[in-house]
């Protein structure tokens, strides 16, 4: 089946499917009756083709040394020339009988064996260049694997010559093969790894050449010393195999994100596969080294086949690789005893490393067989983000008749976990407000599944119970971000404080007392602070409401860097600690610090990037009050201390908040919001130092009023000033354009919601019960009171009208003798909301056009080219299901639709290239660039896996047909859901447009539901 991961293979299959699908449609023609025209130019056009096309390949094959090339490529060649030949037959054919049914065929299976021929002979090429740069990496892995050799100087001068020219040689053909790649992630994925590998080869060197010099001197820390270039060659051994997992990577799922249990689970499997032959020569050779880079590779394999077990969806298979990895565990620790003891070569310890080699074996099959399982599994679990798992849990509440496999009340449910986990870290009101919220999230959702279980999905009480559980989630999110912004507040006020007392504390001189002590509290603080700013990146990338992909999965791939970083930084702070003039230490310690701070700045730049800015600011706000209150409370205590350190807190505070409001400035291109921002940026900075210096002086004299009243005037001018950053930043912030839902009353209260199996009572008619307090109440089981009779009527009086002109009605209009005018009729998606069909659980590609008709038609279209283009996307989306499905249409209604649907996409993307060009914000205007560029890539593959499956006349139920349904199944959900990402990264980009730019989108809110 075709595929186009790189731009070459998708430039030369667009030509060669667009001929096909005309002879589609003329075969089809033809199926009505039609005659076949002349078909011998272009036919011949082909031949022409296809025949300089098989002397390229076999001139290839003979060129080439690659023995899979010449293995795979002759098949497709043959396949080429054999549907040329019976594109020519059926030519001739038609020539003598324009109405040859036996032409036809001919003409259909030539015209299949074409495309997929070409595709064919495409990607064996294309794989055999990637098996070049695959054999690259592994040159540089080979060179990884014996650091462990390096023992002097001469010979780390030895390997630094051979490795950097391969290591050079590697980074140039990955960087090239990422230009060429179509789908975006991939080359992401690409420039991370390489750009990790850049970063530690340093390390890389450093670490070895503290080894060597610690080894050489026999001083302290060198175990340490092997710890950290163990741990460096590991990373980048790490790395260079995601590189080789990428590079063979030819299909994405746009909705695919790191952290998914597929996602790892192949990861641990390549790791796996590529530490296979180191793990197995250590076992093999007697006299290898405990602890040395072989076992480590061993041991790795039983990680990463525990992180396969505990992802598998079948829990049996799960369970057998874990029985397997303790086996092997054990085996592994008797033969490590035995070698430690000089008996490697007895015959224990050579039955111990056959029987592991063995089970190695089985175990890999094992991990194998459990993720082809999981990935042929097909079932989805909750979104990674906790807006992810609200969309997922909205759409199960909006349709909660329909079988989505659970996955709807599974994300609600992790909503509630996610948020007890941010509830513990918080205290007082706050932490109680979320712990409610949770209780009524999780009786909410036990009341639906009761609902579900006694078949009343659809009942009036199911109806309300989904509606108040959708209001209640939505509030659940909002306090979760709130709790976190906080957090980040709190924890980010400073990163670097515990780092430097932690390298102060190595460099005390010998003999200072309680050094060694000093330093382990320094290195115990320094290791606990890391770990909680990790820690906090992780929640507010799971919990903090940020939907980019890419921001999260940067937030936490450097959480985990940070997080890998700390022992080893402890270890290279100790052995400067215990040799502090081994030069190499101290340079090696220094390098580590570099690449930890860059690590750790570029997680908080995430991080603010994550959260919104004037939230961030009102929270440390918040914050800096808090702190003046206690400095007061020290003040009264005559606590110095107290003084110090909470005048210190509200300095880095207000530090942080000129960071973040430089960093909104630096980010727009609105040259008065610029001009606001710096001018309030300039304001804050003036305060801080005097505010400093102020509560130095109190610091040193609590008792004096002056000190007290000038640290106090210092202060407020602070704290003034951090206001007016706030509504700098703040009125931009939350600036819509036009106001979303301010003509629309609030969401009714569901708080005090009751469900019964009775509907309400009527409410009271105006006017009879207005006095109903007023009125005795009637004892129980009274009579009632009498119906009071109705009034006289009155006699008609024409004089009274007479008498007061003024008080007659109007006289009626004369009749026309033709009807008054028809009044326009309202601008309405009615059309959409009407025609669009309702998805069943087996329509995925319906499904994903349903997941973009829910997001557009919360807006109207009037006044909104993104918005019409996506709707009619939607609907053409859904078209293309059925006609898939065959429920209705032709071959050309199939090809039609598809071209149909890449030339929306095109519009798509010009529209939101427009908007982008005239966004202020330097950030969103870059994410909708790159969330729109991938659309038209996109809509020109399902053209051309829309004429495949055309081609699949008579083949119908096979596993060609099969296998291109399932690739224009998964090309129309990426599709669908990077116009989703796309109208999202619009309309919020639409806040922030130029004044003179003409911008004429207008974003309106249809009434909501509740009005």
């Amino acid at each position: 089946m075709p595929v186009f991961h790189t731009k070459t293979i998708e430039s030369i299959l667009e030509p060669v499917a667009q001929q096909v699908s005309k002879l589609v449609i003329l075969h089809e023609e033809a199926e009505d009756g039609n005659a076949m025209p002349d078909l011998s130019r272009p036919v011949q056009a082909v031949k022409l083709a296809v025949d300089n096309l098989i002397k390229v390949g076999y001139e290839t094959i003979h060129n080439s040394e690659d023995q899979i090339l010449k293995q795979e490529m002759p098949p497709a060649l043959n396949r080429v020339e054999e549907a040329s030949v019976f594109l020519i037959q059926a030519s001739d054919m038609l020539r003598t009988d324009p109405y040859s049914a036996a032409a036809r065929k001919k003409l259909i299976d030539g015209s299949r064996g074409i495309l997929q021929g070409t595709s064919a002979l495409l990607l064996a090429f294309d794989e055999s260049e990637v098996r070049k740069i695959i054999r690259i990496c592994k040159n540089v892995l080979e060179y990884l694997a014996i650091t462990e050799v390096v023992e002097s100087l001469e010979d780390l001068v030895t390997f630094v010559k051979n490795l950097s020219p391969v290591l050079t040689r590697m980074a140039k053909e990955v960087d090239t093969r990422e230009r060429e790649l179509t789908h975006q992630v991939h080359r992401e994925w690409l420039q991370r790894a390489i750009e990790q590998v850049k970063q530690l080869t340093p390390a890389l060197i450093s670490g070895i050449k503290i080894f060597v010099t610690t080894k050489s001197q026999g001083g302290p820390g060198l175990e340490e010393a092997q710890s950290n270039r163990d741990y460096v060659t590991q990373k980048m051994s790490n790395e260079i195999h995601e590189i080789i997992r990428v590079l063979q990577l030819t299909t994405y799922d746009e909705e695919e994100w790191d952290a998914d249990d597929i996602t790892v689970m192949k990861k641990a499997q390549n790791v796996i596969d590529g530490k296979m032959k180191q793990a197995q020569d250590w076992l093999v050779d007697t006299q290898a080294v405990v602890g040395g880079a072989g076992e480590h590779a061993l041991r790795q394999i039983l990680e990463d086949s525990l992180c396969i077990a505990n992802r598998c969806v079948n829990p049996e298979d799960g369970e057998n690789i874990t029985k397997t990895v303790s086996n092997i565990e054990s085996m592994i620790n008797a033969l490590c005893e035995l070698r430690q003891q000089g008996k490697g070569n007895t015959p224990q310890a050579l039955s111990l490393s056959r029987g592991i080699v063995q089970m190695l074996r089985e175990l890999q099959d094992k991990c194998q067989k459990a993720v082809t399982a999981s990935e042929r599994s097909g079932l989805k679990k909750p979104a990674h983000t906790v807006g992810g798992k609200l969309e997922q849990a909205q759409r199960w509440l909006a349709n909660s008749a329909m079988d989505d496999k659970g996955l709807g009340q599974q994300a609600a449910r992790m909503m509630i976990s996610d948020a007890l986990k941010v509830a513990e870290g918080l205290q007082g009101p706050k932490r109680a407000e979320i712990l409610q919220l949770c209780n009524e999230v999780e009786n909410l959702t036990d009341q639906l599944n009761d609902l579900a279980r006694k078949g009343m999905t659809n009942s009036p009480q199911a109806r309300a119970v989904a509606a108040a559980l959708s209001q209640k989630l939505n509030q659940l999110k909002s306090k979760m971000q709130d709790a976190l912004v906080t957090q980040v507040a709190d924890d980010f006020m400073d990163i670097s404080t515990p780092l430097k007392m932690m390298s102060d504390a190595a460099m005390t001189p010998f003999g200072t007392p309680r050094r060694e002590e000093n330093f382990e509290e320094k290195a115990r603080n320094f290791s606990n602070h890391a770990s909680k700013l990790a820690a906090t990146g992780r929640s507010l990338a799971k919990s903090g409401g940020c939907n980019d992909r890419r921001t999260v999965e940067g937030i936490q791939t450097c959480a985990q860097q940070v997080d890998d970083l700390i022992p080893h930084m402890v270890k290279a702070a100790r052995i400067v600690l215990m040799n502090p003039a081994n030069q190499a230490s101290v340079e090696h310690f220094d390098l580590l610090k570099g690449q930890w701070t860059e690590n750790m700045e570029k997680l908080r730049g995430l991080i603010d990037e994550a959260i919104d800015t004037a939230a961030f600011i009102r929270a440390n706000e918040e914050g800096i009050l808090q702190d003046t209150d206690r400095t007061e409370q020290a003040v009264m205590n005559l606590d110095a201390p107290g003084i110090v350190n909470n005048t210190s807190s509200i300095a880095r505070r207000a530090h942080r908040i000129l960071q973040v409001a430089k960093s909104e400035a630096d980010n727009s291109e609105d040259p008065q919001f610029v001009e606001r921002v710096n001018d309030t940026i300039n304001d804050l900075r003036n305060t801080i130092a005097p505010m400093v210096q102020n509560a130095k002086i109190l610091a040193q004299n609590p008792r004096d009023p002056q000190a007290v009243g000038g640290w106090r005037g210092a202060n407020q001018q602070l704290i003034n000033a951090v206001g007016r950053v706030r509504q700098a930043v703040g009125d931009r912030a939350n600036h819509q354009y036009p106001p979303h839902g301010s003509d629309f009353p609030a969401p009714p209260d569901f708080s005090h919601l009751n469900i019964s199996d009775f509907p309400p009572p009527p409410p009271p008619l105006p006017g009879i019960y207005d006095r109903a307090e007023q009125m005795p109440h009637r004892q129980l089981g009274s009579v009632p009171p009498p119906v009071p009779p109705p009034p006289a009527p009155e006699s008609y009086n024409p004089s009274a009208y007479r008498d007061h002109g003024e008080n007659a009605p109007p006289r009626p209009p004369l009749p026309r003798d033709t009807a008054p005018p028809r009044p326009p009729p309202p601008e309405t998606d009615d059309e959409f909301e009407m025609t669009f069909p309702a998805p069943q659980a087996n329509q995925p590609i319906m499904m994903a056009a349903h997941a973009l008709h829910m997001d557009v038609k919360q807006w109207s279209s009037r006044d909104n080219e993104i918005i019409a283009a996506a709707k009619k996307m939607a609907l053409l989306m859904a078209r293309l299901s059925q006609l898939v499905r065959g429920e209705g249409g032709t071959k050309k209604d199939l090809i039609d639709c598809a071209k149909a649907i890449a030339e929306q996409s095109e519009e798509v993307t010009r529209i939101a290239k427009g908007l982008a060009m005239d966004c202020t914000d330097k950030r969103m205007r870059t994410n909708l660039l790159q969330v729109c560029e991938r659309i038209p890539t996109i809509g020109t593959q399902l053209k051309i896996l829309s004429t495949v499956k055309a081609t699949m006349l008579g083949a119908q139920g096979s596993e060609e047909d099969m296998e291109a349904t399932e690739m224009l199944v998964g090309n129309a959900q990426n599709l669908m859901q990077s116009v989703r990402e796309t109208v999202q990264c619009a309309e919020a980009a639409s806040i922030k447009i130029r004044v003179d730019s003409g911008y004429s989108i207008r974003w309106t809110r249809k009434r909501p539901w509740y009005t």
